[in-house]
């Protein structure tokens, strides 16, 4: 086949992947790169054995292991227990907003982003609806928040995951880097949103209920605490960063109590056939040489500096979603000047511009979904009231803290 029939198949499939599906088909992002990527074999862009080899399975076995980790915490009640218990210390609309914000940042550092969203919609659409509140600005600090803390880790979010395995950069190094991004950027969301929803973050006091029924299962939140320490322990003793995820989560597979298939039902499987897809979609492009093209196009863009860099990875991720823009940009990062930076940049820029608009991530598709469940509308230029200054002004943060560090 030829390089025409290549090309075709690789813009249907990052045009189906950036719009989430098809339209009168049902294929979510996940069919779309395993069939892309199936096209892609079969029409001889790519050899099975070389698709084979472009699957980071580095990455694979980190998000897996991150997964089966969130999945215990969650079984065990440990999302709920933190929010609802920090929750209960504000007694006005802007302390309220505040706590979540921070709460969800720190725990976006530690977890994926996604997962601590998935966790907290419910309690805070139940706490802000309790106090009769409106929660279209809390909720929006909650998913700005957690794009925003996710950015100083190797484990915050899947395109971290990726830059953090493509780079060997280690995890306390990647984090010393991005953390006083991610810091400046939570106290800029909040101050965003507390203007622009001025009326309601200048409520009067008020006293948060006790009665929130909060189940906790002790053993499994000791062993899954227990298993995530030691994880931590060991990315800063600068262990190998997927296995020493594996391991924890392989501890919390070892059990008398939770059965496996409990576990299993809750991983996202569809996440880890996506992102398989997308190696091998990536993979035909480099093995096609369509990405020495884009090198060639993005190259010059890019190396006026941090700056340029920024907004050219921050548009690419707009236009086509975070993780493929990575993906894109990861065979020629290392030909750079200085590719440890251009790595953090990536990072920092891709995250971040996950907050400028409702499709931005997929945790703000997750939290506008589970809104919209509870009769809560987000509205795409709602989002944007927030999401524009956030983004723009956290981005701005990020390019000056990067262009000085050392």
């Amino acid at each position: 086949m030829s390089n025409s029939v290549s090309l075709i198949i690789i813009i249907i499939t990052i045009i189906g992947i950036a719009a989430g599906h098809y339209p009168k088909l049902r294929m979510n992002r996940a069919t779309i790169s395993l069939v892309g990527a199936c096209a892609l074999i079969v029409s001889g862009a790519i050899s099975l054995e070389k698709a084979y080899h472009a699957i980071d399975w580095n990455t694979i076995v980190l998000i897996l292991s991150v997964m089966i980790i969130n999945v215990n915490l969650s079984l065990s009640g440990f999302f709920r227990l933190i929010c609802s218990g920090v929750v209960r210390f504000a007694r006005t609309p802007a302390q309220l907003l505040a706590i979540i914000i921070v709460i969800s940042g720190i725990l976006s550092a530690l977890f994926l982003n996604d997962t601590v969203v998935i966790m907290f919609t419910p309690l805070v659409l139940d706490i802000t609806l309790t106090l009769k509140r409106n929660p279209v600005p809390y909720l929006i600090g909650l998913v700005t928040a957690a794009n925003i803390g996710s950015t100083c880790t190797i484990t915050g979010n899947p395109q971290n995951m990726i830059i953090g395995m493509a780079s060997h950069i280690p995890f306390t190094s990647f984090t010393y880097y991005l953390f006083p991004v991610s810091l400046t950027g939570l106290f800029i969301a909040w101050l965003i949103i507390m203007m622009v929803y001025r009326h309601e973050c200048s409520g009067d006091n008020f006293q948060v209920p006790s009665s929130f029924k909060i189940k906790i299962y002790k053993p499994l939140l000791y062993k899954s605490l227990v298993a995530s320490g030691l994880m931590l322990v060991a990315f800063i003793c600068g262990a190998p960063i997927p296995l020493a995820a594996l391991a924890a989560a392989s501890i919390l597979l070892i059990t008398r109590r939770l059965k496996p298939d409990r576990v299993f039902r809750e991983i996202d499987w569809s996440l880890l056939v996506f992102f398989a897809g997308l190696f091998v979609v990536t993979g035909a492009i480099e093995t096609a040489g369509f990405s020495q093209k884009i090198f060639s196009v993005a190259k010059p863009l890019s190396e006026g500096g941090i700056v340029s860099f920024t907004f050219v990875s921050a548009v690419l991720s707009n236009l086509v979603s975070n993780v493929p823009a990575v993906l894109l940009f990861r065979p020629f990062v290392p030909y750079f000047h200085d590719p440890q930076k251009i790595w953090l940049s990536l990072a920092m820029a891709t995250t971040l511009a996950g907050n400028l608009t409702l499709l931005g991530s997929v945790a703000n598709l997750i939290v506008a979904e589970s809104a919209r469940r509870r009769n809560i509308n987000i509205t795409f230029l709602e989002y944007l009231k927030a999401g524009v200054p956030v983004t723009i002004l956290t981005l701005i943060a990020g390019i000056i803290w990067l262009s000085f560090c050392k």
